[in-house]
């Protein structure tokens, strides 16, 4: 169980499903809707956590990747395998307690991930796969709301391009195995200063919407947080540069995290 647990990327998990969550109640879901995002997302996620290191096992051996569940022996990929697929069969109707709208939106979202576990990851089409999952999440939770509205523009280009350009600054520090292994995704088939720049002005852009975006203008709270955020930013391209990719991909949770707690703080206005 605890090998199943560990090839389910369970920390991520666990904090989509909640950031998606706090997102649902503060758009004033309820708590009957709350939970249905609750149950859709966390078996959406567990189902695509379990796919990827399914998918990635023989890469994973080739590298030599012992922090992986299936490679150490802690699970078998069998098992992991059909995790995978229950946990998806059980996302559609999860879902679809958000209404047939939300339900058709979350699905289409988990299904671009497992696209890009199953192959997507290898080709050019690798960050769009990025744009689709993380861009969805915010119309799922408001289109559960009654009348159905879509969020507005501007959280929807956000969370799509923040999860892109993370995907750009993740592949830094793998570009030689993933060389070696042939994941030739569009990160990988550009220069390293090129993928650095991307990233970090899809992350930029990002921030700069979450702060322009609602009517109001960001809080004291949001533009603090968007503040810590370009900060991070910055340490990201200096670290990059410096050869700590390790570094710059933990700063670049850091941007992703005060974003995403920015979004939340204007839950408000994702109701238009």
């Amino acid at each position: 169980m605890r090998g199943l647990l560990r090839a389910s990327h369970f920390q991520p998990t666990v904090v989509v499903t909640a950031i998606t969550a706090t997102l649902a109640s503060i758009v004033g879901r309820g708590a009957p809707g709350v939970a249905a995002v609750v149950a859709a997302v966390l078996a959406g996620q567990l189902s695509v956590g379990w796919s990827n290191d399914w998918a990635d096992r023989d890469r994973d051996r080739r590298a030599g990747r012992r922090d992986k569940p299936i490679v150490a022996g802690a699970v078998a990929s069998t098992t992991v395998g059909r995790a995978a697929i229950i946990a998806l069969v059980l996302t559609v109707p999860l879902s679809m307690l958000s209404g047939w709208r939300a339900g058709v939106v979350h699905v289409a979202a988990v299904l671009a991930a497992w696209a890009y576990n199953l192959g997507l990851k290898r080709t050019v089409a690798s960050a769009a796969c990025y744009l689709v999952a993380f861009g969805l999440l915010p119309a799922f939770v408001t289109l559960g709301l009654p009348g159905h509205p879509w969020p507005p523009a501007w959280a929807t280009v956000a969370a799509a391009l923040m999860g892109a350009g993370a995907h750009f600054v993740n592949g830094l520090a793998d570009r030689e195995s993933d060389a070696r292994t042939g994941v030739r995704g569009l990160p990988q088939r550009i220069s390293y200063l090129g993928g650095l720049l991307i990233g970090a002005g899809l992350l930029g852009v990002a921030l700069a919407l979450i702060a322009v975006g609602p009517p109001d203008g960001p809080s004291a709270g949001t533009a603090a947080l968007l503040a810590v955020g370009s900060v991070a930013l910055v340490a990201v391209v200096v670290a990059a540069l410096t050869g700590r990719e390790r570094a710059a991909w933990s700063l670049t949770l850091v941007t992703a995290v005060s974003a995403v707690v920015a979004l939340v703080l204007n839950g408000d206005a994702l109701v238009v």
